[in-house]
């Protein structure tokens, strides 16, 4: 067993005993997971650069990291585990699951639980940190992990790059991605760096003089030389997308993060009283969860097979891969960043499927599942939102690359698209306030509303009884070819010119990218090639989408929702699509009365033109309610709650 101690530091009773129905109360467990993985095992080859991992005294690869654990008082032997990889040292299952606000970085006992859905349901959560990038914020969970060492046992250099898109002219940027831990030069003279300027993230590259910029940042307008900081002359310019390669110092192995996630789970799993695991025996089923970056995470951990323990036992039964995409990131490479999420990325290159597919550009075949036994590949939920098939492609889980023709998901994974939402749940809070994100960035459109939360109630209880009981869950949802849903995202543009909304500027592409031979230890910047298929949902004649899972707001509108929103001209590139940091949708409320349509020139129906009043348009809600619980994309118990989430969005938009 790789798991050699649980250093617990603090353990005690959940949200002051309180009792979660059917399973009673629930207790923490925190602290510190130690591991300890043979280099030599096949698995923890696939590790990138284990062969020059700094070794204990007993030939071992050691590491740590924090480790979190919700479990009932007294568990039930034959019970669920959900672990979530987490996203950037937080939470976002309390989130997604339960409602709950506020929980991403909270441990210790006042998690912030919602509705408790999870605990009512009987699952134990379990979360581990797995960044070795994490800031240090209060709260967050991280791994340590040791260096890449040569024959001297000197640090490594480390090809590495850099990206960043400000809302505002700023004189310096950090080498890390949001604001992680830095990852410093190795020189600040080295004349090899190279930034580039694009006007959008994928337009011409322009390279910048090596002596208009410098390792440095600026303290009191003066440049000061600083190895994890990079200044240009005359700042960098809101909207402009710069890339910055360079040479870094350190080569830490960020892949072993996959042993800790396989081991963790193993360990809850198999492992015994003596070994000290507080959920010895207790454990029936295993779930894994992630979300964004996390999800990308869970298919590259399909992709490298590491579903198996170091005995060839399933790690997880199911999977919930949540806004993930046609993605996977910088999880097992030399040089990894594993918070970066940037589109021209070694983690947005070929296998995108869960299929053996064929790469029109480089005629490379394969699947996400290739290193994946048959025997431990486990069922998977696959759920994207409008801003992963706008953005990055996510329509690739269910096309060719070059997105020319259908292809259906093996028999052990579904696929859902969450029609008309953006990345996370949307809130009707602060609907029509002014549009500025927290990190400056000013929108023109108003945020996405939409909450997706009780899809992925009904989805996360549909997957533990595919597994459990062998009940199939719905058919999967998305657009297709076959029947004209799924289409080119020109081709929707219209019905948003007739509303006089600002539609993306040279929408986003995906393109096939080259970092050389050897796909752990890429080369910089890539050999860019051809472009990869991205297709949307069609859209009605209100501009709402037609394929995936449609929530009420779609079914019975009050609104037009996108998985897309634009730039303001005040953070610079106007009217190009919000991509890469927050990844948002927008809100386009109908006209009110007949007036109000005639005098906007607005194609839509007005609110007052569909619906008798409050009461009728609520009556309707339910209607369309009780069909997705029929069809079991929404649970019987959320009826109520997505009328009462209805009757806020009409006094939002109508009221």
């Amino acid at each position: 067993m790789a798991v050699k101690a649980l250093e617990i530091t603090s353990r005690g009773p959940l949200a002051n005993g309180q009792s979660f129905g059917e399973y009673g109360s629930y207790e923490y467990i925190q602290g510190l997971l130690h591991f300890a993985v043979d280099p030599g095992h096949p698995q923890s080859m696939r590790i990138a650069d284990m062969d020059a991992a700094r070794r204990g005294a007993d030939g071992q690869v050691h590491f740590a990291a924090d480790f979190y654990l919700i479990k009932p008082t007294t568990p039930a032997p034959g019970g669920k585990l959900l672990y979530e990889v987490i996203n950037r040292g937080r939470k976002l299952a309390p989130g997604h699951f339960n409602w709950s606000t506020g929980a991403g970085s909270h441990i210790g006992p006042d998690l912030d639980l919602g509705d408790g859905f999870l605990m009512k349901h009987g699952f134990s959560q379990a979360y581990l940190g797995w960044q070795i990038d994490v800031p240090p914020v209060s709260g967050s969970m991280a791994m340590q992990v040791p260096d890449a060492i040569d024959a001297l046992g000197a640090p490594l250099v480390t090809p590495t790059f850099v990206t960043i898109t400000p809302v505002a002219v700023i004189p310096h940027i950090m080498l890390s991605d949001r604001v992680h831990k830095p990852w410093p030069t190795k020189d600040i003279e080295d004349a090899s760096a190279i930034l580039t300027v694009r006007e959008y993230p994928d337009g011409p590259a322009t390279v910048i003089e090596r002596s208009k910029w410098r390792f440095a940042r600026v303290v009191d307008g003066m440049p000061t030389p600083d190895a994890c900081y990079a200044a240009l002359e005359g700042g960098f310019q809101p909207g402009m997308h710069y890339e910055l390669y360079y040479n870094a110092l350190g080569a830490p192995l960020v892949g072993l993060s996959y042993l800790g996630t396989r081991d963790c789970v193993s360990w809850l799993r198999y492992g015994s009283a003596a070994e000290g695991n507080p959920l010895a025996g207790d454990v029936g089923n295993a779930y894994g969860f992630g979300a964004s970056m996390s999800g990308r995470y869970l298919r590259e951990l399909l992709f490298w097979g590491m579903n198996e323990d170091e005995e060839g036992r399933i790690v997880f039964d199911g999977l919930s891969v949540h806004t993930g995409s046609s993605r996977r990131g910088e999880f097992n490479m030399r040089g990894g960043q594993p918070s970066s999420n940037v589109s021209r990325a070694p983690g947005n290159t070929f296998p995108f499927s869960y299929n053996v597919e064929t790469d029109p550009h480089t005629g490379a075949k394969g699947s996400l599942l290739d290193r994946q036994s048959k025997e431990t590949q486990p069922k998977i939920m696959v759920t994207n939102s409008g801003i992963e098939y706008w953005w990055s492609g996510a329509s690739q889980n269910h096309t060719d690359p070059a997105g020319s023709k259908d292809v259906e998901p093996p028999e052990n994974v579904r696929v859902y698209y969450l029609a008309g939402a953006h990345h996370q749940p949307g809130k009707i809070e602060g609907y029509g306030a002014e549009k500025v994100m927290f990190d400056g960035l000013r929108l023109k459109h108003q945020l996405n509303t939409v909450d997706y939360t009780p899809i992925m109630r009904a989805l996360m209880l549909n997957l533990d009884r595919w597994v459990r009981e062998g009940v199939a869950p719905p058919p999967s949802q998305h657009p297709r070819l076959s029947n004209g849903t799924a289409v080119a995202r020109e081709s929707v543009q219209g019905i948003f010119n007739l509303m006089g909304a600002s539609f993306p500027k040279a929408p986003p592409v995906k393109t096939a990218q080259d970092y050389g031979p050897d796909e752990q230890h890429p080369t910089y910047p890539p050999k860019e090639g051809g472009q990869y298929g991205i297709l949307v949902s069609s859209v009605d004649a209100d501009g709402n989408e037609v394929a995936g899972v449609r929530l009420p707001d779609l079914r019975v509108p009050l609104a037009t929702y996108t998985g897309w929103n634009v730039r303001h001209a005040d953070s610079g590139g106007e009217n190009h699509q919000v991509v890469g940091g927050p990844l948002l949708g927008s809100t386009f409320a109908l006209p009110k009365t007949a007036a109000d349509r005639q005098k906007a020139g607005d194609p839509r129906s007005a609110i007052d033109e569909r619906y008798k009043g409050k009461d009728d348009y609520l009556a309707r809600v339910r209607s369309a309610a009780e069909e997705l619980a029929g069809e079991r994309y929404i649970l019987p118990e959320d009826i109520e709650t997505v009328v009462g989430h209805a009757a806020a969005r009409w006094d939002a938009f109508r009221g």
